[in-house]
């Protein structure tokens, strides 16, 4: 099923709430006009009662009340499907004009005053599929003998009127309808028109042209959170796909260099006759790069179960000071070969997985200790509040860039842009220092001075 456009949709919304308030005004007018012809008929029989009754008033005897029907039939004419009976007090027909057809009961209704005519009130009644509207009254007349005088309104002419009217009504909200509907088209396609053209511009954006922006100046106010949002969601890509690109860029860096080390190691071996002891070192050397390729293989592989929570940290309780002088006496030898001190301040536990957090902790301190001067200290501080503890590592040494330290727990990211290749690992240790903390629900920072370079990680006491 074919999906109707936003200006249709739009087009037809108008027009049915157009022809809505058209239909509910028109039922409304058509109630008013109807109580207005109502309140026409009441005026006009009220006032032939009156005639009647000022008629009545001065046949104050016999010979005048003889005279009184010619005098009614006089009165009456000129006034076209009007119909008055006058009936006496036995309920016998005094006076009818020649289209007056009442029915029995009506007469004898008006003639003892019940619910169905009672003096002074509009009736309405129909006799040979004609519709009436009539008033009734009691008079006195010569020697006070009482008269029912019925004075009745054929509507006909209304109903006629009110069917033309109703149907003058229908073609009007018709066409109103259409006519909305047409300029609602109009409309909706003009106001949609920057929509179009946002989406003209949106569609020529690429995988190439990630740096493209919308521009918002300009736009509507309901577009310009679109614009801003669909903005930093190409910032998002844009930046995703330049780490994808350095990702793959690093990756192939990294493996190259050992695997051109291997190649030509063996090549070597084999240009000429060796030793056996010669073969036994070339052998060494090759299984130092296999290691170190391995590892970086295992990092990766760890990061990625991380990235997609396929590695659940254990919930146990960790003392981070009894971690850290534990890693202390781990690195205690390496440190001094640096001429490097270490030294913890501070106390705190939180609950995680050890082994994960010992790991993290472990890539910091080596980290720290690898970039501290000989002869600096690698100082770790510990704090412990109500609901979190905040571990930092602190080595002296030359800044970092403000550039480079947000990019600094990128995978392969090396401040040095030489990547020579020192001993300092693959450059996957700070991003899975970030990926084991976040796993435990905490944040971990950077700031760097000419005095120190300071990461801090804080972790909730209490994982959920």
């Amino acid at each position: 099923m074919k999906t109707l456009s936003l200006t249709t949709r739009i087009s037809l919304l108008f027009a049915a709430a157009a022809s809505l308030v058209l239909l509910i005004t028109g039922l409304f007018l058509t109630q008013v006009v109807e109580r207005h012809l109502k309140e026409e008929d009441r005026v006009e029989l009220t006032g032939k009662l009156e005639l009647i009754q000022n008629l009545f008033k001065h046949a104050y005897s016999q010979e005048r009340l003889d005279l009184l029907p010619r005098q009614l039939d006089d009165a009456l004419v000129g006034h076209p499907g009007l119909a008055v009976v006058v009936t006496d007090a036995a309920g016998g027909i005094w006076f009818a004009t020649s289209a007056a057809d009442f029915p029995r009961s009506l007469l004898h209704d008006c003639q003892i005053h019940s619910k169905g005519c009672m003096p002074g009130t509009l009736q309405e009644w129909t006799q040979a599929g004609i519709n009436y509207r009539s008033m009734a009254v009691t008079i006195s007349a010569g020697s006070d003998k009482p008269y029912t005088v019925v004075v009745a309104q054929d509507i006909q002419h209304h109903e006629r009127f009110m069917s033309k009217f109703g149907a003058v009504l229908a073609i009007a909200i018709t066409l109103a309808a259409f006519a909305t509907a047409g300029l609602g088209w109009i409309a909706t396609r003009w106001g949609l028109s920057p929509l179009r053209e946002v989406t003209d511009m949106v569609a020529g954006i690429s995988a190439e042209r990630l740096s493209d922006r919308l521009p918002t100046t300009g736009l509507s106010t309901e577009l310009k959170p679109l614009a801003t949002a669909f903005n930093a969601m190409l910032t998002r890509l844009d930046d995703s796909f330049r780490r994808l690109r350095e990702f793959s860029a690093n990756i192939a860096h990294e493996l190259r260099t050992p695997i051109s080390n291997l190649m030509t190691q063996t090549q070597v071996a084999l240009s000429n006759a060796r030793s056996k002891d010669e073969y036994k070192e070339i052998l060494y050397s090759s299984l130092e790069e296999y290691e170190r390729m391995a590892q970086m293989v295992s990092d990766m592989l760890y990061l990625a179960q991380t990235d997609n929570r396929l590695i659940k940290p254990g919930v146990e309780k960790v003392n981070l000071a009894t971690e850290t002088q534990g890693l202390f006496d781990y690195f205690e030898a390496w440190a001094e070969e640096r001429a490097v001190s270490l030294t913890q301040t501070g106390s705190a536990a939180v609950s995680g997985d050890r082994l994960m957090l010992r790991r993290a902790l472990s890539n910091l301190i080596s980290n720290a200790i690898r970039h501290t001067p000989p002869g600096q200290t690698v100082r770790v501080f510990l704090q412990s509040d109500a609901d979190k503890a905040i571990l930092s590592v602190e080595n002296p040494g030359q800044a970092i860039p403000e550039a480079h330290l947000p990019r600094l727990f990128d995978r392969f990211y090396r401040v040095d842009p030489s990547r020579q290749r020192k001993g300092d690992g693959a450059g996957l240790g700070l991003a899975i220092v970030k990926s084991i903390v976040s796993a435990h629900g905490g944040s971990i920072s950077v700031t760097s001075t000419n005095e120190a370079t300071r990461f801090q990680i804080t972790l909730p006491t209490l994982m959920e």
